[in-house]
């Protein structure tokens, strides 16, 4: 009798331990989960900058303005046409006038549940002469000498992606440069002709406006008559 009550209490020991560690555990994990929370919360928030007091062909980095875009320049790279590397580091800057038209159009598209994607934004003319070194061939690259809308500050080229990085199926890569990427090709896959149309009649309802063999490009209207720029951003003061 007294082994059986001697085992009972052991026993019984034992299962209040076991208890009393599940709940510090318990305890424990509801704590970290909390800390966790809370460091969350207190986390700085980014602050982005104001157009206030800018003029409109002030050039600024689009990213100070808003995180909602995704970017692969790829000028930057050599992943291009040119399949050489024409920029120092990957950044978009454009004109004011053009960064507030495409915060108010990726707002729009937001509400679609996809955002801008950009492959190339303003671009020294600098650049455009680097372009034309390795392809000297008005049909692919504007002569720098006139200069493009993309030295002036008032053209991007872009695509769509959804809210997990995965990029709209658009028919063609950026700078494919044949039938298949031209706006009138009607003979496509009717999700990438709905894909081309979403990013052409939004883009449009925001003062850009397309060109005919790419699908990728658009020009500001009111960029159109700047004068070609060469500014250039420091690398160095960039943040990544």
């Amino acid at each position: 009798m007294k082994k059986l009550l001697l085992i009972t209490l052991v026993l019984f020991a034992g299962c209040k331990e076991v208890k009393e560690k599940t709940r510090e555990a318990t305890s424990y994990e509801q704590t970290t989960q909390q800390e966790v929370i809370e460091t969350i919360n207190q986390a700085p928030k980014q602050v982005f900058k104001s157009f206030e007091g800018l003029a409109d062909t002030t050039f600024v980095r689009l990213a100070d303005f808003s995180d909602d875009f995704a970017y692969d320049m790829r000028y930057a790279t050599e992943n291009n046409f040119l399949k050489a590397k024409v920029y120092d580091c990957p950044e978009c800057y454009t004109r004011v006038k053009t960064a507030k038209a495409l915060i108010a159009a990726n707002t729009d598209f937001l509400a679609n549940g996809v955002k801008i994607k950009f492959f190339d934004c303003y671009r020294p003319n600098s650049v455009q002469y680097k372009m034309w070194e390795i392809v000297s061939n008005p049909q692919y690259v504007a002569d720098p000498v006139k200069g493009s809308i993309h030295n002036k500050g008032g053209a991007v080229d872009i695509t769509l992606v959804d809210m997990e990085g995965k990029e709209l199926d658009m028919g063609t890569d950026f700078d494919f440069f044949g039938k298949r990427a031209y706006h009138d090709n009607m003979d496509l896959p009717q999700n990438i002709l709905d894909n081309r149309k979403l990013l052409k009649e939004t883009m449009e309802a925001y003062g850009f406006w397309s060109i005919r063999t790419e699908w990728w490009h658009y020009n500001l209207s009111a960029g159109s008559n700047d004068k070609v720029a060469n500014f250039k951003w420091n690398c160095d003061q960039t943040e990544n």
